[in-house]
């Protein structure tokens, strides 16, 4: 077969096509996390995102269907990484079994995370597009993971009602904390991650290994 008439390779969209749109979607979800960390959703118009991150009106929609998809999406992408992060924190020091210094680097991990994207977690907890029922479904989503990791270092399979009400008031208990931080600034990171670490601790005392009362 001569030259003229060879076909030219065809092209499929293999692996490495998957892998450049899963970048390019994760660049502008770090892009979006970025942007309403510094300021709200409503000052942010799908013109500047689109400008911000060097794409066409058009690619966002593609991926995100709308500014409100994309904020949503952005907002899964970051507590997917702080819920990660966290537990990997805690994990490395908790080799042989839970401990409450494994509880505070996870939550020092977790603060310096909020610290970072401070107006973000604030209007999030306090309303804003946090009453947009998918956020309010990946806030509680958060919670309910981080219950499961703590149950999950306490080797215990199912939590007890006591327990349960214990873990999910002191989840309560680190956001008020957190967003008091915030507002206030005058105790150090590591001072509210022992805090935050000492309160659970001291509200397991009453509870057997399994999280029933003693």
């Amino acid at each position: 077969m001569s030259e003229k008439s060879a076909k030219p390779p065809r092209r499929t969209s293999g692996p490495r096509s998957r892998l450049q749109v899963d970048e390019r979607r994760s660049q502008l979800l770090e892009l979006g996390i970025s942007l309403f960390g510094d300021r709200s959703y409503d000052e942010i118009s799908v013109d500047e995102i689109a400008r911000a991150a060097g794409v066409s009106k058009g690619l966002l929609y593609h991926y995100f269907h709308g500014k409100r998809g994309y904020y949503v999406a952005a907002v899964r992408h970051a507590a997917d990484q702080l819920v990660l992060m966290t537990e990997e924190a805690g994990a490395r020091v908790e080799a042989e079994g839970p401990s409450v210094e494994g509880l505070t680097l996870g939550l020092r991990v977790f603060l310096e995370y909020v610290e970072r994207h401070a107006r973000a977690y604030a209007t999030l907890l306090r309303g804003g597009l946090g009453t947009d029922a998918e956020v309010v479904a990946i806030i509680e989503d958060v919670r309910q993971r981080f219950i499961a990791g703590i149950v999950e270092r306490l080797g215990v399979e199912r939590p007890t009602p006591r327990l349960r009400t214990v873990l999910r008031g002191w989840i309560g208990f680190v956001e008020a904390v957190s967003l008091d931080w915030l507002d206030h600034g005058d105790l150090a990171l590591a001072e509210v991650a022992d805090l935050l670490a000492q309160t659970l601790a001291s509200g397991l005392l009453g509870l057997d290994a399994d999280g029933s009362a003693r």
